[in-house]
């Protein structure tokens, strides 16, 4: 329920930034946009700090009960469950603040060409970035603020007190959340022992990596990159989760489509009901139209025949 108000209100502050810049979509032609679109500055800092799980921020309170609840789980394979998203906490933290310095602060990468067309190559837009117009932020302001409080409010009834209950059984094997709810005090209490936890320290840390390098040192970022080729390769490309799953489903499912296609829509469907029934009805009515000579005689011949036909058949039955 948290993520779902600071996801979105990350995902609107996105396309508040793609529409500034021309539907530019690429943070490396970005940078130094906070003087343009305070709103969206802040309110993206905002959804970040939820996001991160920062102390108080709604994010906190979601993110941490799903780490104690894994920490106290003892089923196979919990423990490399929680170094997992112990790993998450940093690499997020990380992630979302590069987003942050790449977008918002820093110098601009990106020139003003006012003639460069409708499809402007990269790092070129064709207007100054101004903030959106009130239909975007006042959306992000209003996301901005169930960000801030919507955990702080709900942590306890939502997973100790049982607003659930009716809905959601959970088995007592399975019942982590009351282990973890024994230690539970209220949300400041929640939020004041996070100091002294591990995911506060990484998310600290991932916070620290990530402004040391993009805002004092950003050509340490290259630099990794260079004497790291593989490493950089292998995150440029999501791990090749995308190319494996072109090449597993999308690619047979793009030849099962045409093949269909070929034969079901091209051969069968235009080809043989509607081509076909059309070339049909032009053979038949081409056969037909020697029937008409224009001449009465033919005619009144035509209607006399026609005529013993039905007279025969009458006479038979």
């Amino acid at each position: 329920m948290t993520h779902a108000f600071f996801k979105a209100l990350l995902f609107l502050a996105a396309g508040s930034v793609i529409i500034a810049l021309h539907h530019q979509q690429d943070m490396r032609h970005m940078g130094g946009l906070r003087k343009q679109m305070p709103v969206t500055w802040i309110t993206a800092w905002v959804g970040t700090l939820a996001l991160i799980g920062f102390p108080f921020m709604s994010g906190f309170y979601s993110k941490d009960s799903i780490i104690e609840a894994v920490a106290a789980s003892s089923r196979f394979g919990s423990g490399v469950a929680y170094w997992s998203v112990l790993l998450g906490v940093l690499v997020t933290s990380f992630y979302s603040f590069r987003l942050l310095y790449l977008t918002f602060h820093g110098q601009p990468r990106y020139r003003v060409d006012v003639g460069a067309g409708e499809h402007p190559p990269e790092g070129i837009v064709q207007h100054v970035p101004h903030e959106s117009p009130w239909v975007v932020t006042v959306p992000l302001i209003l996301l901005a603020i169930p960000s801030i409080v919507i955990g702080y409010m709900t942590i306890g009834p939502v997973l100790f007190t049982g607003w659930l209950s009716d809905s959601i059984t959970v088995l007592p094997g399975n019942d982590v959340l009351a282990l973890t709810g024994e230690h539970f005090h209220g949300p400041v209490a929640m939020a004041k022992h996070a100091i002294q936890s591990a995911p506060f320290w990484l998310m600290i840390a991932g916070f620290v990596l990530a402004t040391f390098i993009y805002q004092f040192r950003p050509t340490l970022a290259d630099f990794f990159g260079q004497k790291l080729p593989g490493i950089y390769r292998l995150l440029d490309h999501k791990y090749y989760f995308d190319e494996l799953y072109q090449k597993i489903f999308v690619g047979r499912f793009i030849r099962i489509g045409n093949s269909l296609w070929k034969k079901v829509d091209a051969g069968v469907i235009d080809g043989w009901m509607v081509n076909g029934s059309a070339r049909l009805m032009d053979n038949l009515s081409a056969r037909i139209r020697v029937w008409q000579s224009g001449y009465l005689f033919h005619y009144a011949f035509a209607m006399i025949a026609g005529l013993i036909g039905i007279l025969a058949i009458w006479v038979m039955l």
